[in-house]
């Protein structure tokens, strides 16, 4: 949704930014609970020599590094926000009485970001969060089940929860070899296109969301997901799957 329309003008108002962070998190035993390697926390600063003066050089994120690491962990790029990674561990694995799991990804300055299947249905710390999004989900099977209805609550304006909906078409655009940092993936391109309403039923906008799946694996790897008419986009890329 690049445009301005009637969904954004309803819900403009000031966004905070995704915290970021420069190194990687590591999950205490069954506790959730952030905490630093320092080994790690070295090797991704990258520190520059101090005999040249020179400032610490961008984090460099090695496929050496993650190797390291035991867990699970994702990074997250909000588009409109300048692309800086922010990296996110697991926080919390859920079930309720709908078909998938949940799994709450957390950065160390406490965003959130709820995952079911791989499928995002909620943020928190963003701002103009998504409090909650319906989709169809089957169990066992990564990604959107199929095509149809689709609704989102986004948080507005004095707190306020916004109602949107849409219809949803979900396309396999076929198989699709993937790398991130150093490791190949096979998986399958699926896209989900939807034409969304604002609370009064009038047109929206278009939402365009693509998911690289390994059905094998049960997992998305890597998902380009809309948040809500401010954040925008979120680019998701699974950095291990332990």
């Amino acid at each position: 949704m690049s445009r301005r329309h009637p969904i954004r003008r309803l819900m403009s108002g000031p966004g905070l930014t995704l915290g970021l962070t420069l190194v990687l998190a590591a999950c205490s035993s069954g506790s959730g609970e952030a905490t630093l390697n320092a080994q790690i926390a070295t090797a991704v600063r990258g520190i520059a020599s101090d005999r040249f003066g020179a400032k610490p050089a961008p984090p460099v994120l090695t496929r050496a590094v993650l190797d390291t690491l035991e867990g699970s962990f994702m990074e997250a790029v909000l588009e409109s926000r300048g692309n800086q990674p922010a990296y996110m561990f697991v926080a919390a694995r859920l079930r309720d009485d709908r078909p998938g799991e949940i799994v709450v990804w957390r950065t160390e300055d406490n965003i959130t970001l709820s995952l079911r299947n791989g499928v995002l249905i909620a943020t928190r710390g963003l701002g103009d969060d998504l409090l909650s999004s319906d989709v169809a989900i089957r169990d066992g099977t990564p990604g959107p089940a199929g095509s149809g209805a689709r609704r989102w609550q986004i948080r507005a304006l004095d707190n306020k929860a916004v109602n949107l909906s849409g219809a949803c078409a979900l396309s396999d655009l076929g198989p699709e070899t993937i790398e991130i940092v150093g490791a190949r993936h096979p998986t399958r391109h699926l896209q989900e296109r939807c034409e969304a309403n604002g609370p009064d039923g009038s047109p929206g906008g278009r939402v365009v969301n693509d998911y690289w799946i390994d059905s094998r694996r049960g997992l998305v790897w890597q998902s380009r997901q809309w948040v809500s008419p401010e954040i925008g986009y979120l680019r998701l890329r699974r950095l291990t799957d332990g």
